[in-house]
């Protein structure tokens, strides 16, 4: 991964701060960054990558205590998930924190998906945004996840052209998405197999005695 700079990350976090999306690389391929609370920025988001009423905008995250401040209660499976795999590629679904002042248009029915992410662009935006941003992949329905830069700027020419977007990095490492586990109560679910397996999962579960 090549970091970005000091001067990068601060422009990145003022064009974020105008509502622009910023296409950057995560762990696997590139994803569409965007301000969770700023309605602007969904509208953009939203004009290149359309989402229906049945799916919410997955989110990353700096750190568990932006996490904790979003969602309504972690579960101590939730908490053990997290632990053994974050930062890194697990997406965890739980009840969004009313107080939170999300847009409506990050939920699905009254549920936030959230990560926080391993060691990519991404995750240094979202370091340096300080805040929730959207996660989405950087790709138009139907079509293939970008892994280039270039494959970026082929699927949103427009965007690029009328500053709604911006592209940073040059490639992507490629592989499975995040897995995405939702929880109610003590319950939990793989809604999206990925690059955590079940095994491994199950394993960090057992790993100790769930509290009574």
């Amino acid at each position: 991964m090549t970091a970005l700079g000091s001067r990068e990350l601060a422009n990145l976090v003022v064009a974020l701060d105008a509502g622009v999306v910023i296409a950057a690389p995560t762990e696997s391929s590139y994803g569409l960054l965007a301000d969770a609370r700023n309605p602007l920025a969904l509208d953009n988001l939203l004009s290149l990558k359309p989402r229906g009423p049945s799916k919410g905008q997955p989110l990353i995250v700096p750190d568990e205590r932006v996490w904790r401040s979003l969602v309504a209660r972690v579960p101590p499976n939730a908490e053990r998930l997290a632990a053994r795999f974050w930062p890194g590629p697990l997406t965890l679904v739980l009840p969004a924190q009313p107080k939170a002042a999300l847009d409506a248009r990050v939920l699905l029915n009254g549920t936030l998906a959230v990560r926080i992410p391993g060691a990519s662009q991404a995750a240094q935006i979202v370091g340096a945004a300080g805040r929730a941003l959207t996660a989405t992949s950087a790709n138009s329905p139907g079509t293939p996840p970008a892994l280039t830069a270039e494959e970026v700027a082929e699927q949103f020419p427009e965007a690029l052209r009328d500053g709604r977007l911006l592209v940073t990095g040059s490639r992507a490492p490629g592989g499975a998405p995040s897995t995405l586990v939702q929880f109610e109560g003590s319950k939990w679910t793989v809604l999206r197999a990925g690059a955590i397996g079940m095994t491994e999962l199950s394993a960090a579960l057992k790993r100790r005695a769930l509290p009574s």
